[in-house]
């Protein structure tokens, strides 16, 4: 499922824009997303920072200048905005009830990056899943898979049961 939510959104249109952090495309709303849960904390750190540019270049399967540039845009357009509907409400247009599950999943792979949950990101990917019209199990499992994934891969225990 992880594979087919990277090759769809790899296939979304860009859209022409004047402004390089046009909430309307659904590239800049994502990476605005996945930004905003990276930053929600207060600490942008080296690890969730290379994760998130890590996820961008896979799913749009940009490198280099492209990718700097759809970072950057991700990060004007979530520091430009007063809330999340504007980023949500184009995935929401764009991506199938899958896909949607699977973006959540990116999501934790963002908040899990660093090796720490905090309560603030937890809250984010409830509201983002919420608005975007993920059930709560689905979140609840996704997370389950990205902290299994990431205890694994760090050698610590699975993180605590949710909820």
């Amino acid at each position: 499922m992880f594979d087919r939510l990277l090759t769809f959104l790899r296939d979304l249109p860009a859209r022409a824009s004047p402004h390089p952090a046009d909430e309307n495309d659904p590239r800049v709303a994502a990476a605005a997303l996945l930004y905003h849960v990276m930053a929600v904390d207060g600490v942008r750190q080296d690890a969730e920072w290379e994760r998130f540019k890590t996820l961008l270049a896979q799913t749009y399967g940009v490198h280099g200048a492209e990718l700097d540039a759809l970072a950057r845009a991700g990060e004007e357009a979530d520091n430009e905005a007063i809330d999340l509907h504007a980023f949500t409400s184009v995935l929401k247009r764009h991506l199938d009830a899958d896909a949607r599950k699977a973006f959540i999943e990116l999501m934790w792979e963002i908040v899990y990056s660093d090796g720490e949950l905090h309560e603030l990101e937890d809250n984010v990917v409830w509201r983002v899943a919420e608005l975007i019209g993920v059930e709560r199990r689905d979140r609840i499992e996704a997370r389950r898979r990205v902290a299994a994934r990431t205890s694994a891969a760090s050698g610590q225990p699975d993180d605590p049961a949710e909820e």
